[in-house]
């Protein structure tokens, strides 16, 4: 394995270039400027990035460089200072039922079932459907997410992990281009991350959407991902390094702990966080 370890390389060499046609994503030349009362404070400068169509990317670096900052950019909920972010090539000009979003808290209706929020998303995206037609679309996310039990359960009654299932579900049922996670299983205790991170990825294999995945935990970057991105500390933060993760899916936790190439990917993250 050959992992590239100069610590500055090129922009162009950072920010892959793909072939437009197999381009999900594209953020150019990204910019976030909060302006402050002793001036502007920059959080992300000169940030390129391509993801492929159908590609797992999962996003590392040290609290506070703008992870999320980019993540809700992408989604349209924070407006872009410069610079431009495209999907399929179409500038984006707010949030659109093209990019589904996962938070680390859900943000579901309390008093509403587990069915009913995920009718809210998929209400919104089909229209035209039939009725029993989005009520098949939520069941069969729920099901995947192994909610068919709890159907009519209100989010209150539910615990995390299946608050964070609900919220799985709906972000996949609105059938986005790109699913955007901004460290979904932070909150929950590691048997509850691990089966939800399997549900994750099983989900994903089979509906091939680009995806996108902020997270803390080296392991989870490397298990999930085929690019680990990452960026370095603000202000001004931007692509440190990328990653190429070349372990064969569908993947299995035990085939990746015992692959040749894992200490050496897990090495290389844990050098790039530690400078």
């Amino acid at each position: 394995m050959s992992i590239i370890t100069e610590s500055s390389r090129t922009k162009e060499v950072l920010a892959k270039k793909y072939p437009s046609n197999e381009v999900m994503l594209d953020l150019k030349d990204l910019k976030k400027v909060y302006p402050t009362p002793k001036g502007d404070y920059v959080v992300l400068e000169d940030l390129n990035l391509q993801i492929r169509k159908e590609e797992f990317v999962t996003i590392i670096g040290h609290s506070g460089c703008g992870k999320t900052t980019m993540l809700s950019m992408i989604a349209g909920l924070n407006p872009i200072s410069g610079g431009n972010i495209s999907v399929l090539g179409k500038h984006i000009k707010g949030p659109g039922p093209d990019r589904g979003v996962i938070f680390q808290s859900p943000s579901l209706m309390p008093w509403m079932t587990s069915l009913q929020n995920v009718m809210l998303g998929v209400n919104q995206v089909f229209p035209s459907a039939t009725k029993q037609q989005r009520t098949d679309v939520a069941k069969y996310y729920l099901q995947k997410v192994g909610l068919e039990d709890a159907f009519h359960k209100k989010a209150s009654e539910l615990s995390q992990g299946m608050q964070q299932r609900v919220g799985i579900a709906r972000a996949f049922a609105i059938k986005p281009k790109v699913l955007l996670l901004d460290e979904p299983f932070g909150m929950l205790d590691s048997l509850t991350r691990g089966e939800l991170q399997d549900i994750l990825i099983e989900i994903w294999n089979k509906e091939k959407i680009t995806a996108v995945m902020i997270t803390h935990d080296v392991d989870e970057a490397i298990f999930l991902a085929d690019r680990v991105v990452m960026m370095t500390s603000g202000p001004k933060a931007k692509i440190g390094d990328v990653l190429d993760i070349n372990f064969e899916r569908p993947r299995t936790r035990k085939s990746v702990l015992e692959h040749n190439d894992y200490y050496a990917y897990r090495k290389h993250l844990i050098d790039f966080l530690e400078h």
